[in-house]
């Protein structure tokens, strides 16, 4: 999750609209696609994977895509919002989407596609980047303040919380708090500061953020997160790779494990895990976006 864009803010109930199936490059052994073809101009930014599904949003409008990891089917799970769909996460009935330079976020039915709740967090200069789920709350970053907010996922949906992030964390120049993910033992968060390519374990309660010892290893160009089990994986977009760590059960320090790499990857942004893959969107940052851009999702085995 890297680039800006200014786009004004509408959410209201939709349609679903059927769009054809992407064509379908590769297959694993199994048959099951492993490059998936997104709309032409859709710009693909974050991934949430529910079931054997996989919801992209994108850049440009804020379509939220439907996609099915089983044989690449797809369809429009909520139309243009007039504000960017940049991360969002799942929790198997609703998906809960930032909105980047627009400063909100918004939770989505994931059957129909209404806009069920908004959030308006912050103004200019702002960007609501990523988000992962606790138990009790959604954690959303945003790259340009040194804030984290976070919004209650049962009971009341009418006011949100904001948590300055103090400590280790200092504000820079540039992109700052982009990926967040939850530590292994799910007492606290990790997020990547892309403009110092360092990762942070945060305290939800406090804000307060600790560097993690990578064993020297920079986060550099980190993007998207993902923590399944104690392995950590680290989207490096311009580096078109995942660096994968092992991590202590506290996440306060991690060590290198493997780095994976393809062909396919064109600065992907954000990853999600479906069965031994991993699948990553090509958000394409070098190639200018346009109508007929082509952009895809490709798997990778982890």
């Amino acid at each position: 999750m890297f680039r800006r864009r200014t786009l004004l803010t509408a959410a209201v109930a939709l349609p679903v609209a059927a769009v054809a199936a992407p064509g379908l490059a590769s297959a694993d052994p199994n048959g099951f696609p492993t490059t998936l073809s997104l709309p032409n101009g859709f710009q693909p930014e974050g991934i949430a994977i529910s079931g054997a599904f996989a919801y992209f949003g994108s850049l440009a409008d804020g379509r939220i895509l439907r996609v099915n990891l089983i044989d690449g089917s797809s369809k429009v799970a909520s139309p243009a919002v007039g504000s960017p769909s940049v991360g969002l996460k799942s929790d198997g009935r609703r998906l809960f989407v930032s909105g980047g330079p627009a400063g909100n976020a918004r939770i989505v039915d994931q059957r129909s596609g209404a806009v069920l709740k908004s959030f308006q967090f912050a103004t200019a200069p702002t960007f609501i980047n990523d988000v992962i789920l606790t138990d009790r709350v959604a954690w959303f970053t945003d790259s340009m303040k040194a804030n984290l907010y976070g919004v209650r996922l049962h009971g009341n949906h009418d006011d949100f919380i904001t948590l300055p992030l103090t400590g280790d964390f200092v504000l820079g120049a540039g992109f700052n708090t982009n990926g967040i993910a939850r530590t292994p033992d799910g007492r606290a968060l990790l997020i990547v500061q892309t403009n110092t390519a360092t990762i942070f374990r945060v305290d939800p309660r406090t804000g307060v953020a600790r560097k993690v010892d990578l064993g020297g290893e920079p986060a550099t160009n980190g993007d998207g997160l993902l923590v399944v089990g104690r392995t950590l994986f680290i989207v490096q977009n311009q580096l078109n790779r995942v660096s994968v760590f092992h991590l202590n059960p506290e996440g306060t320090r991690g060590s290198l494990v493997t780095r994976l790499s393809d062909p396919r990857l064109d600065i992907p942004t954000t990853v999600a895990a479906f069965g031994n893959r991993l699948y990553l969107p090509n958000a394409r940052f070098t190639t200018p976006p346009g109508p007929t851009t082509t952009y895809t999702a490709v798997a990778i085995r982890r």
